[in-house]
């Protein structure tokens, strides 16, 4: 009989919320989440037609986001997405706290740039994926980096297996799709094998892409533990996979683990509500 009632409160909560929700905040949504879709762009005519909406209200709509630089109309007379959606994902931490993350790790990636000569990211899971919400650009000729606001595969990469190890299997079994996308020869696509490197991971304390993601990139990542364990982001270092000096790729590993390490200590002592947790 209890659950009965809480069933018909939770029914009777959702009605409300949809009662009380506001129209044109929503037809924004659709638009935003049509242009994410669409990263080449989409033409006034295309939203018009693709989310049924009159043609003054998606003007004016595309108007408001432009002023505030959430969308970009192009020369060509498309939209895109906005850079101002760059710094707000930015902002954006899994955990309750008020804790700028960003803030906090950016002198840390600095110094391990500066170190290795190699770029880093910061990144976070997110309900659709991993997101790149720091960087940092390195030295040397060729070193990479990710960009803020980056997105990447669920499983593949090394943040993406850092931020999926910490996951329980529960957390696992509702976020993994049943078929993993190929992106090189060296892409793990078997959900088995998946796991398998997963419990690795957590046993080892960091991850390695040898290629998983990009032919040619390789990379090193550690996770970032808020005090309580819980794993709120993961750095990681790539880099060329012609650099084959042994000695060089400890250093590498070493100087990714230890950074992120430092990040962590840096995080106030303050209760969080981590979207993931390191069960190592």
């Amino acid at each position: 009989m209890k659950a009965k009632s809480e069933g018909l409160a939770a029914d009777g909560h959702s009605a409300a919320m949809e009662k009380n929700r506001i129209p044109a905040i929503d037809r924004m949504m659709d638009v935003l989440a049509y242009l994410e879709r669409k990263p080449s762009g989409a033409s006034m005519r295309e939203l018009v037609e693709v989310l049924h909406l009159p043609r003054t209200t998606v003007y004016r709509l595309l108007n408001s986001l432009h002023a505030y630089g959430i969308v970009r109309h192009l020369p060509d007379g498309s939209y895109v997405l906005g850079t101002r959606l760059i710094s707000l994902a930015a902002r954006v931490l899994p955990s309750a706290a008020d804790i700028d993350i960003v803030l906090l790790a950016t002198p840390h990636m600095e110094r391990l740039s500066e170190t290795t000569g190699e770029g880093c990211k910061l990144s976070i899971l997110t309900d659709d994926g991993i997101v790149v919400i720091a960087a940092s650009s390195g030295s040397r000729r060729h070193a990479l980096a990710g960009v803020p606001g980056q997105r990447f595969p669920l499983h593949t990469g090394a943040a993406s297996k850092v931020l999926l190890a910490s996951l329980t299997k529960s957390e696992l079994d509702a976020i993994l799709p049943e078929a993993l996308a190929r992106y090189t020869a060296r892409t793990i696509t078997s959900v088995k094998n998946l796991r398998s490197e997963l419990t690795r991971i957590r046993r080892q304390g960091w991850a390695w892409d040898e290629g998983e993601f990009s032919t040619g990139v390789n990379a090193f990542a550690a996770p970032v533990p808020d005090r309580n364990g819980k794993t709120i982001a993961a750095l990681s270092l790539p880099y060329l996979a012609d650099e084959t000096n042994a000695g060089r790729l400890d250093m590498l590993r070493a100087a990714t683990i230890s950074t992120a390490g430092a990040i962590a200590a840096d995080l106030p002592s303050v209760p969080t509500r981590g979207a993931t947790g390191w069960n190592g």
